[in-house]
């Protein structure tokens, strides 16, 4: 059902502030379910999660909430359990057209460089007044 069919909102946006793997990966699904509900998405990556799109696969370094388990070992789980993994769900939301962004705040808060971002991740530049911009009236807002 097309978004504009419906009473849901005409647009979300996703503030992924967590640091923790699985929290980041939940955000990934979110966006991916919305955008091919055609509900366009925008995933606004700050602070920790910011980790997440850092080269070389960063999110395998982040911790996950609970459990004990490292995040490689929380995906090779969702592998064999036939759920989306962290690169199957960041390729769809890709490939899909989500928005993607970072904070430039939340870059320097790391001590991390534009350029230590994945280069196979559209990134679009900017800061909270971007974010809140690039947001619907008519839309939601997520903090993960």
């Amino acid at each position: 059902m097309p978004a504009a069919d419906k009473s849901s909102p005409d647009k979300l946006s996703i503030v992924v502030f967590s640091g923790a793997f699985d929290r980041v990966h939940y955000a990934l699904v979110m966006a991916a379910a919305a955008v091919a509900s055609n509900t366009p998405v925008t995933l606004f990556f700050t602070m920790w999660a910011g980790r997440a799109l850092e080269k070389d696969a960063g999110w395998a370094r982040l911790p996950v909430s609970e459990g004990g388990q490292t995040a490689e070992q929380m995906d090779a789980q969702f592998k064999a359990r036939h759920v989306a993994t962290f690169e199957e769900l960041l390729e769809a939301c890709v490939a899909l057209g989500v928005t993607f962004m970072v904070c430039e705040m939340g870059l320097k808060a790391l001590g991390m460089d534009p350029d230590d971002l994945r280069p196979d991740v559209p990134v679009a530049k900017g800061g909270v007044v971007t974010f809140l911009a690039d947001a619907s009236k008519n839309g939601a807002m997520v903090f993960v």
